[in-house]
């Protein structure tokens, strides 16, 4: 069981230290041999006992990130908030994850930078975070708080696009320190369009949701 426990400890360190790499380098810059020298000691020899390639270790870093993510999609689902507010959550905690979690980081940079080759790339949490907009965007036409001409899937869609604009553009312009900010922005833009007429004196309410985040999830 010890030894069970250290290779996992070390897939894990493996792990972290190639995210790192490729969240200040991109895939195609990365090399096996600066993971290692980032992963604290460990050798090329324990990388490959674990991964048998880059491509490996990407894929290891972007389900890490996918499973973060989602994580995350299941607890702000389970609170009590309306389900307007939990998209508000939803938004602002992917935000924080890009800005504090360099795995998340990495696998979004991954995810973009695959997309844009010549392969198609795997959607990742992408899908997973429209599909939960829009299973919450169905339940808040329900409770009132959203137009009942909304059409779910679309505005599901354009949220987590607009989300992506905006923590791409903050992070060329200003290194996503203002990341917050522009997403209380882009929904002070958006909430008059889409809030059914008698909840429209509720948007700053609606805007200022956020998530109670367990510790015991970092």
């Amino acid at each position: 069981m010890a030894k069970q426990a250290r290779a996992v400890a070390t897939r894990h360190q493996i792990i972290d230290a190639a995210a790192a790499t490729f969240d200040r380098l991109g895939f195609e810059r990365a090399s096996l041999g600066e993971i290692v020298e980032a992963s604290s000691g460990l050798t090329k020899g324990a990388l490959y006992f674990h991964f048998k390639s880059k491509d490996d270790l990407a894929q290891a870093v972007m389900d890490r990130q996918h499973a973060i993510s989602i994580a995350a999609v299941e607890a702000i689902s389970s609170t009590a908030a309306p389900a307007l507010e939990q998209i508000v959550m939803l938004c602002h905690e992917m935000g924080r994850q890009i800005v504090d979690d360099p795995i998340v980081r990495a696998g979004i940079r991954l995810t973009l930078e695959f997309s844009a080759g010549t392969a198609p790339g795997k959607p990742g949490p992408y899908q997973d975070w429209i599909e939960a907009c829009r299973h919450l965007s169905e339940i808040a036409i329900a409770e009132g708080d959203l137009l009942p001409t909304i059409e779910p899937p679309t505005l599901a869609r354009f949220v987590i696009s607009a989300f992506t604009g905006v923590q791409m553009v903050s992070n060329v312009l200003d290194r996503r320190a203002d990341l917050e900010q522009r997403i209380d922005q882009m929904w002070q833009f958006l909430l008059p369009g889409i809030l059914a007429p008698d909840r429209r004196l509720d948007s700053d309410k609606i805007r200022q949701a956020r998530w109670a985040r367990d510790p015991a999830m970092a």
